[in-house]
């Protein structure tokens, strides 16, 4: 049943994994439900994967994996009766992956033979309706970008905006059972009902953001979630499983996670601060945590995500070995750089604003780059290159003409034709349209829910 928005003396809220399609153990949500949860949440995807997923509208995960994980959250969800809460479907949140999971969720409760009302809320932005809060002053760029334009809002194939928990909360309300969210901020999936059910709000917060990522807050993030249960002066949190813990460290290095100050996190209504946290083992798996503040703002913000193509890339991968290659990489990387250039302008026609070139040395400083503090020859080299264009035959086209250097460039002052290897053959792969995140903007709103569509699929049917 949907829970009622009187005040209760605590809340359960059982988080499987931090990703839906990631996987997690039934027997792990099977010893949740013993502890007495009052909503499962768990986010369906993230923006850590780059702009392609948003920008192309489409999923990271496997439909396989979503399905399996969903057929046993639904049939827990049902038996316990309480609501299942997934947010950002679709990898991106945009309103195809909230379709596609819904899709799925209706398949396997076709199969599983439960009737569950769900409710698909959207995120996605009309570009329109942007330009004119952008007129009226009401959007404003987030570090590091600068103010945004018309023409960018124009470009993006896809733009979301990031819900909190407020249009979570209102279909509940409204009697869903399951909600499928577009994009929305990984602590509201798990905010929203303990803050229906009059939890406050510091507390609520910081709970949430520690149980976000699942078993991340544990000290084995392989042995699946965990479970918080809040109520009006702290809140607990322990794992699913049974052999794994949850000590006063591995809670706190938590919001060392994904978050610009160890302190403080906004969140579209306000700002946890937890600077005056404590944490304490209950046990030897269990921490307790008090002291989370929530200071509401004054002006409720949504952030908008955007993506929008930047070309088509066409990539290449080669391994050398050879020894004196490998001693002097980096000159024979901008050896190769040098040579290619001039051979792109006088094969294809091509000037450098045409194009865009990436050699990447992996087994060198591909991660770091010119920071990477190991300076020893690598004893073999990966090199990858990365070209982008504006239209595949140009990227694939380029791609070709660096082929017989990627095979046997030497050094300068080498008198012998070295031999490299190439990953695959053909050596050149297509990768297709490329995108870029855009829009790193915040927009000012009068109603919490005002961005976003809500879709109830039927009424009601007790299960």
């Amino acid at each position: 049943m949907p829970p009622s928005s009187d005040t209760a003396a605590r809340v359960g809220v059982l988080t499987p994994s931090g990703m839906l399609g990631a996987g997690f153990t039934p027997e792990s949500i099977e010893r949740g439900l013993t502890l007495g949860p009052d909503v499962i949440a768990i986010d369906g995807g993230s923006t850590d994967s780059g702009p392609y997923y948003l920008g192309a509208g489409l999923a990271k995960t496997t439909a396989a994996a979503v399905r399996r994980d969903l057929r046993i959250l639904l049939k827990a969800a049902a038996t316990a009766r309480i609501p299942l809460i997934v947010g950002s479907c679709g990898t991106s949140g945009t309103d195809s992956g909230v379709d596609w999971v819904a899709e799925i969720a209706e398949g396997v409760m076709a199969e599983e033979g439960l009737d569950l009302k769900v409710a698909r809320i959207y995120s996605e932005q009309d570009p329109g309706f942007l330009k004119e809060q952008l007129s009226a002053g009401r959007i404003r760029p987030l570090p590091p970008h600068g103010p945004l334009q018309p023409e960018t809002i124009e470009s993006c194939t896809h733009i979301v905006g990031m819900m909190g928990h407020e249009p979570i909360a209102e279909a509940i309300r409204e009697g869903a059972q399951v909600i499928l969210a577009g994009r929305a901020t990984d602590t509201a999936l798990a905010a929203a009902v303990p803050l229906m059910l009059g939890m406050p709000a510091g507390p609520t917060w910081h709970a949430a953001k520690i149980v976000e990522c699942g078993g991340q807050a544990t000290t084995d993030p392989r042995l699946g979630g965990v479970f918080a249960t809040i109520d009006h002066d702290g809140f607990v949190i322990e794992p699913l499983d049974p052999t794994n813990i949850c000590t006063p460290i591995s809670v706190a290095a938590h919001m060392l996670y994904e978050t610009a100050n160890p302190y403080r996190m906004r969140e579209p209504a306000g700002t946890l601060d937890v600077s005056d946290a404590t944490y304490t083992a209950v046990d030897e798996r269990r921490v307790r945590v008090e002291g989370s503040r929530f200071e509401t703002a004054e002006q409720h913000t949504i952030k908008l995500e955007g993506a929008r193509v930047t070309g088509y890339e066409t990539v290449s991968f080669t391994g050398i070995r050879d020894p004196r290659i490998t001693a002097g990489i980096e000159t024979w990387a901008s050896y190769l750089r040098t040579i290619l250039t001039d051979r792109i302008q006088q094969t294809l026609g091509l000037s450098d604003d045409d194009y865009g070139l990436d050699i990447r040395l992996y087994g060198h400083n591909a991660i770091l780059g010119d920071i990477d503090p190991d300076a020893t020859p690598p004893r073999e080299v990966g090199v990858m290159l990365l070209v982008n264009a504006s239209t595949q035959n140009a990227a694939t086209a380029i791609a070709k003409v660096a082929n017989p250097l990627m095979l046997h460039l030497p050094l300068p002052d080498m008198a012998y034709l070295p031999s490299f290897a190439f990953a695959t053959s053909p050596a050149e792969m297509e990768r297709g349209a490329a995108y870029e995140f855009v829009l790193n903007h915040a927009v000012d709103v009068d109603s919490p829910a005002g961005m976003f569509r809500t879709h109830h699929s039927r009424e009601v049917s007790h299960v």
